[in-house]
């Protein structure tokens, strides 16, 4: 089948322009690379072809399909070169006065009927058309790094985008072998604008002291199944690459509470701590490996208190039945006794906050994260409040760890980690419906392949209940007073009359 676009032209030969021009050779176009640098047009060719190499030496296909992907990938020595291209995509440095004057430069070079394809992460495809004369040719065309193996592309239309050139991209997309998701032109798109649900609270955390790098990478990994924990995810990217992201998201949607950048990741980035590039970020890397330290052991008691729950406990049939599998001695009665350990386990509001409000001894309170069915989890995650006595949190841990299950300690917090992380990351996600910046359906797609999550955010609010995220966004609004945790219309109407958050509406 012939190519959608048989001639393309890609500028810029960074590893986004290389593993484009890749897979667009492999579908079928002639592809001209260009940048401004020869040496780094010459170095992308080479690397395509080495990557071609190891394919066909892994057995991918044969000598005869190498040769032919071969001779449809060329340098060219000039923009001028391009002239005749069906397609041309920038795949240039992240800015928008570098992106126009060139969009404005190749306009002037191609055919009327040329479609013009930006690459950009986050960046407005409406304000990079505004200087052209044909900004209906215009569309955005954001893969993700590395392209040949990252197998879904966000299609963007810009307010003057015709439909045509978008539905042009998405059969090219899968001519490539890609997974094509359409999204309106905001701040962005859809998957960098899902992420900042998970980076960003999981930065928060560790600026207020709730747990280091390390634990919150454990703790996400374990309880919900995400790949790589978020500073895991960070080392991987760079910093050098998410922060401006984070900085232009929030910027470009008006200093939004909910994409504040972090503190953190800013003076990371100054001190040149970028990731696992350069063999230092949130770990050290020796030979590509994150050196992380090892927990410490549960510590083992021969004799533990009794154990009273507090009746307003989250999943309290659930988690009387846990500590009785664990062979704890549970306490009955309608308060706790002097001796006995006290488990709480709130959904958004913190340690402190319970034991006030139900007039518990804080001295023995600790809390438990219950948003999740434990059987489902890897790891039990345990909180203390400011005063937790040494020997209750030594015994809570103690317990919990009884059977060999994994059990992290954190500082006390509203919503814990997990529920902090899950509450945003399916809170921004009800907003882009909200707002019809993509389909229910396109957003679940473009997260779970674009950001490896372990389901999509819409399937996660289901998992784990509209009522009870709402219950997490409304206790941790009262707890911080912050608009950051506002819940989106969208998830309050879903929550309000137990829908799953994937029906659409008529």
């Amino acid at each position: 089948m012939a190519a959608v676009f048989p001639l393309i032209g890609i500028v810029g030969a960074g590893a986004m322009g290389r593993g484009i021009a890749q897979i667009a050779a492999q579908a079928g176009s002639q592809v001209l690379l260009f940048d401004t640098h020869a040496d780094a047009s010459a170095a992308a060719l080479d690397s395509v072809y080495s990557q071609w190499d190891k394919l066909h030496e892994k057995g991918r296909f044969d000598t005869a399909k190498k040769v032919l992907y071969r001779s449809r990938l060329q340098c060219s020595n000039s923009l001028a070169g391009l002239a005749k291209c069906d397609l041309l995509i920038e795949a240039i440095v992240e800015r928008l006065d570098a992106k126009a004057e060139l969009f404005a430069e190749l306009e002037a070079l191609i055919a009327p009927e040329a479609v013009l394809a930006s690459n950009t992460s986050s960046l407005s495809i409406t304000a990079m058309g505004a200087r052209l004369k044909r900004p209906q040719r215009l569309a955005g065309f954001h893969f993700f790094n590395p392209v040949p193996l990252m197998k879904v592309v966000e299609v963007i239309a810009g307010l003057k985008t015709e439909p045509g050139v978008c539905e042009a991209l998405v059969r090219y997309a899968r001519q490539m072998g890609h997974t094509p998701v359409q999204a309106q032109d905001t701040p962005g798109f859809i998957v960098n604008h899902a992420g900042r649900g998970y980076g960003t609270e999981a930065l928060r955390l560790v600026g207020e002291g709730v747990a280091d790098f390390a634990t919150v990478d454990r703790i996400l990994k374990d309880q919900v199944g995400f790949k790589l924990g978020p500073f895991e995810l960070m080392d991987l990217t760079a910093l050098d690459v998410s922060h401006p992201v984070m900085e232009s998201v929030y910027q470009q949607y008006y200093q939004e509470p909910r994409y504040r950048p972090s503190v953190i990741t800013a003076q990371r980035l100054a001190g040149g701590l970028l990731g696992k590039k350069v063999g230092e970020g949130f770990y050290t890397y020796v030979q590509g490996v994150a050196q992380v330290s090892p927990e410490a052991s549960a510590p083992v008691l021969a004799d533990l208190p009794p154990v009273w729950v507090s009746p307003r406990a989250a999943r309290r049939a659930e988690l009387l039945q846990l500590l009785k599998n664990l062979g704890a001695h549970i306490e009955t009665g309608a308060s706790a006794s002097a001796q006995a350990l006290i488990l709480v386990a709130p959904l958004g509001f913190d340690v402190s906050t319970v034991a006030v409000v139900e007039r518990l001894d804080p001295s023995r309170t600790m809390g438990i994260d219950l948003l999740f069915d434990d059987a489902s989890t890897r790891r039990r995650v345990l909180a203390t409040n400011p005063a937790t006595r040494t020997d209750m949190r030594q015994a809570a841990h103690a317990l919990m760890a009884r059977d060999g299950k994994a059990v992290s300690l954190v500082r006390d917090s509203g919503g814990f980690v997990t529920q902090r992380v899950v509450a945003n990351i399916v809170n921004i996600a009800c907003d882009i419906c909200q707002q019809g910046i993509c389909s229910p359906a396109d957003l679940e797609i473009a997260v779970t392949l674009g950001l490896g999550y372990p389901l999509g955010p819409l399937a996660l609010g289901n998992l784990v209940g509209p009522s009870n995220l709402l219950e997490v966004l409304f206790n941790m609004q009262t707890v911080y007073g912050d608009p950051r945790y506002r819940p989106s219309p969208w998830l309050r109407r879903r929550g309000a009359i137990g829908l799953s958050l994937l029906h659409e509406e008529e």
